[in-house]
């Protein structure tokens, strides 16, 4: 080997080794964006991207946000995670951190901020924007100042006098819910508390200002890294579909449908299975998003069968009927709002009005269409499903009648009167009993009879003389 394909052996050792030495140094970044209203939805996918992260071997778990906020309870479930979380957890709030958004944010090991965002008022308010009574304000009063606190604190020794120094102090957190807070040089009373960036940074409550993401690794000291982001997974992007208003209605129309073509054809058959996958599409995702509760399916089950009972074990259509149709209505509305039992203090009339818009138009949409569809598709002559609709007739021409053909071979048979017929009464014919109508007067008991003529199911008699 000559002195030149040495050297290039020697440049390839060292590249490979420095290649190498270089992917070892690469730090793992897993993203999540946080950048829509915070429910359910969004606790059930920061666990997912938890594991996700878990299961990668991530180095820092880093939060793209922008919110308004959202649910309390998921909020607070989410920054448990955060607190817990064995990895850095850094927070990039591009421009809004709010109400919610800001519970998160302090949960975090780190938070940069974009130029011209915010971070604070988190007074807990109902979807119109009014501020809940006090019972909600302690927790999210409490909830902010532990969160704060569980970020650490440094004691030091100022004149012989012990000094608790927060990172993040509690009371500024307390301030972002509680517009009673007074802190001097910070707040004054009457107001909730909502941070600028500098002013963030100036009282911990921000390590830095970024304008975008690789600005915020770079400030934390990550030169070298791959960033790995949360996709939300087919089963999150079906449920986030299912939940569209448009969707539930069609999803209500194809229940009532099925139940409608279920009740016009004997048995069991395809209508039902078509009714029972069109319900469980539509309360499965509502229950998984926190919006239909256990009683609230139970509702609409137990409306389904006091109809099915109206139907067909009770004549006519009475109060079961009726009773059934109003819990399927009233569970149907209220899987779609955001209730607590009857209690509708945070529910907006809007969002009401749309829930029982959806199920109105859903019903009124079923039945129209069934009624549409059972013309069009089993029609004998041009339907779809023409196949699967009995299309014959049985003509008397040819044969068919509607009574027993052996009553009908009665005529000119002879028998004896088992009671007196005046004129209807009871006939012995070969051994077999029939009922009897005397043809002509009244006819006493054991006269000897012939069947003169037979009309539909009804013989009648005359006497022999």
């Amino acid at each position: 080997m000559n002195a030149k394909k040495t050297i290039w052996l020697i440049a390839l050792i060292v590249l490979s080794v420095l290649g190498r030495a270089q992917n070892m140094d690469k730090k793992l970044v897993y993203k999540l964006n946080i950048k829509e209203e915070i429910t359910k939805a969004t606790w059930r996918q920061t666990q997912q991207a938890f594991e996700a992260a878990d299961t990668l071997g991530a180095d820092v778990f880093l939060i793209h946000m922008n919110t308004y906020g959202g649910t309390v309870l998921d909020a607070d479930s989410i920054r448990t995670k955060l607190l817990q979380s064995p990895i850095p957890v850094y927070v990039f709030i591009d421009n809004n951190a709010a109400s919610a958004g800001a519970l998160i944010s302090i949960a975090c090991d780190s938070i940069y901020m974009r130029p011209g965002g915010s971070i604070g008022a988190a007074t807990v308010v109902n979807q119109t924007g009014q501020s809940m009574p006090d019972k909600y304000q302690s927790y999210m009063r409490s909830t902010m100042r532990a969160t704060a606190e569980a970020q650490g604190k440094d004691t030091i020794i100022v004149a012989g006098d012990t000094i608790i120094k927060w990172r993040r102090d509690p009371k500024i957190a307390e301030a972002m819910v509680d517009q009673s807070v007074y802190i001097e040089g910070i707040i004054d009373t009457g107001k909730v508390l909502t941070f600028t960036p500098t002013e963030a940074i100036a009282n911990g409550f921000c390590e830095g200002i970024a304008e975008n993401i690789p600005e915020v690794l770079k400030k934390v000291g990550i030169e070298n890294y791959e960033i790995v982001e949360y996709e939300p997974s087919w089963i999150e992007k079906i449920i986030g579909f299912l939940v569209h208003p448009m969707i539930s209605g069609l999803l209500i129309m194809a229940i009532i449908g099925g139940i409608y073509f279920e009740m016009q054809s004997p048995g069991i058959g395809f209508p039902l299975g078509i009714a029972i996958l069109a319900a469980v599409a539509y309360f499965a995702p509502l229950y998984l998003e926190g919006l239909a509760a256990h009683w609230e399916i139970l509702v609409f089950f137990i409306g389904v069968i006091l109809v099915a009972v109206e139907i067909f074990v009770i004549p006519g259509f009475g109060i079961a009927g009726v009773s059934g149709i109003v819990l399927m209505f009233v569970s149907l509305v209220l899987s779609l709002v955001n209730n607590v039992n009857f209690d509708f203090e945070n529910v907006e009339v809007g969002n009401l009005g749309v829930a029982i818009t959806t199920v109105v138009l859903g019903v009124f949409g079923g039945f129209i269409l069934s009624l549409f569809l059972g013309n069009k598709l089993f029609s004998a002559n041009s339907g779809m499903f023409r196949n699967l609709a009995l299309k014959s007739v049985q003509e008397i021409e040819e044969g068919y009648v509607c009574i027993d053909t052996e009553i009908k071979g009665l005529k000119g048979k002879t028998g004896l009167t088992k009671t007196p017929l005046r004129p209807g009464g009871k006939v012995l014919i070969e051994g077999e009993i029939f009922d009897a109508i005397a043809y002509d007067g009244f006819i006493e008991k054991d006269i000897k009879i012939v069947v003169s003529k037979v009309e539909a199911t009804q013989l009648y008699v005359e006497k022999v003389d």
